[in-house]
């Protein structure tokens, strides 16, 4: 089975192709560009001779409703969309109402269960940060919602008079000592970077505290800002989700 993934989050689309279990030509473009140009700008890059397209969706009904078109349509095939479900793939879920999680969390979930199969803590850095833990058993202890970086800075202009809209940096290595900002720009962007930092550093310290000995897996398209900077090193996979949903799909057959 030849099956294209969809990782569609609120900022961008991320894709894949899984192939004899490998998930080969990976590529994104960002939300911005397809509110420009359209869906065709995505379909341009996607391939055609699939056997299935599944997808992890955030991005509201209405644009699943239109990507299940345009891609349908573009892939010959049907479009087959993740849900959260109280239990499945190894794993528990703690919320009572598990459709009112977001899909990419469960998805991103079942591909860092499917690998370390112990207690973990899944980060996902994007448009916002979440956090989720799990013990050895599979199940799902709860999990945290914070603003990404990008949404910090932007919150932060917008509530003040005096503070400019600021633009995410890339991190840079052996930097510690910037963190204490000598302009205003650096000073909001190395702020809103170390609140990512001290929220995930803290779950992991609380983890460890209430004797859990979590791995860390890190995803998401902040992840290389706070990469180097964690207190323990993590599992660095940029694509989570389409590993997760590789597996729901390899655990179908």
């Amino acid at each position: 089975m030849k099956a294209l993934l969809l990782d569609v989050g609120n900022s961008r689309i991320k894709w894949g192709v899984l192939d004899g279990g490998d998930i080969r030509r990976t590529g994104h473009i960002s939300q911005d560009r397809i509110r420009d140009k359209g869906l065709q700008v995505l379909t341009t890059k996607l391939p055609r001779r699939v056997d299935e397209v599944f997808v992890s969706n955030v991005a509201g009904n209405s644009f699943a409703t239109r990507l299940s078109g345009v891609v349908g349509m573009h892939c010959g095939c049907d479009v087959r969309f993740a849900r959260v479900e109280k239990r499945g793939w190894g794993l528990s879920n703690s919320y009572t109402q598990p459709r009112r999680m977001g899909v990419d969390r469960w998805v991103a979930m079942v591909g860092a269960w499917a690998e370390i199969q112990d207690t973990c803590l899944v980060v996902d850095v994007g448009t916002a940060l979440t956090l989720d833990a799990i013990d050895d058993s599979g199940a799902h202890l709860g999990g945290q919602i914070i603003p990404g970086v990008a949404a910090m800075t932007t919150a932060l202009s917008s509530a003040t008079s005096d503070i400019p809209v600021v633009r995410p940096l890339p991190a840079r290595k052996g930097a510690e000592m910037q963190m204490f900002a000598q302009n205003t720009a650096a000073a909001v962007r190395e702020g809103a970077r170390n609140a990512v930092v001290g929220a995930v550093d803290r779950a992991i310290q609380t983890l460890q505290s209430n004797g859990y000995l979590p791995a860390t897996i890190l995803t998401g398209g902040d992840a290389s800002r706070i990469l180097e900077a964690l207190s323990e090193a993590p599992v660095h996979r940029p694509h989570l989700v389409l590993q997760g949903l590789a597996h729901m799909l390899e655990s179908d057959q």
